[in-house]
């Protein structure tokens, strides 16, 4: 409760109190530009430096490595881009420090101290907030149930076959919608 009454009153209070006494030092004009110049700065910043964040994301992904600075760097660079956007003294201060990789790291490793420190916070990563070996990674699939084998006489057909009509000479199964058999489009013609 106290965090929310400083986010929602305490902090717009301050920088209302902070833009009014900037606006009385240099002028409202001045201040009004000052506003828009750190929002449109900061929106610069906050795109260039996303671009450099998300490429290496993408370069960690791709070498087959988990990219966990870059995730805390991306949300650290949203979180300083939107509050660079709001108008404020105390907002844009914060907001540029995010954006700046020597102070963005040592944002990180704040964050990822006080993650460390809170044990009612946990991450699970893996199918279904389930560990890595639920989803299937150690080796062995991941099933809901054992599967059975199907047993069918030489006569009958098995239950979740097609009739012969319905099949295309490409061999797929028809898909069922709404309880009638329909066909999938084939785009390979």
């Amino acid at each position: 409760m106290p965090w929310l009454f400083l986010l929602f009153v305490a902090l717009p209070a301050i920088e209302i109190y902070l833009l009014i006494q900037l606006g009385q030092l240099i002028g409202g004009l001045q201040t009004f530009g000052l506003i828009l110049a750190t929002g449109l700065i900061g929106s610069y910043l906050a795109k260039k430096q996303g671009i450099a964040v998300w490429t290496e994301l993408n370069n960690k992904l791709n070498s087959g490595r988990m990219p966990g600075n870059e995730l805390i760097d991306g949300a650290i660079i949203l979180v300083s881009g939107t509050l660079l956007v709001t108008p404020g003294v105390i907002t844009d201060l914060i907001g540029i420090l995010g954006l700046f990789p020597i102070t963005r790291a040592l944002i990180r490793k704040l964050v990822q101290a006080y993650f460390k420190g809170n044990p009612g916070f946990r991450m699970q990563f893996g199918a279904f907030g389930g560990n890595q070996t639920s989803s299937g990674s150690a080796g062995v699939p991941f099933s809901a149930a054992p599967s059975q084998p199907e047993v069918s006489s030489p006569n009958s057909a098995p239950a979740n076959a097609a009739p012969k009509s319905q099949t295309k000479s490409t061999g797929s199964p028809p898909v069922e919608l709404s309880g009638k058999a329909k066909q999938r489009p084939s785009f390979d013609q």
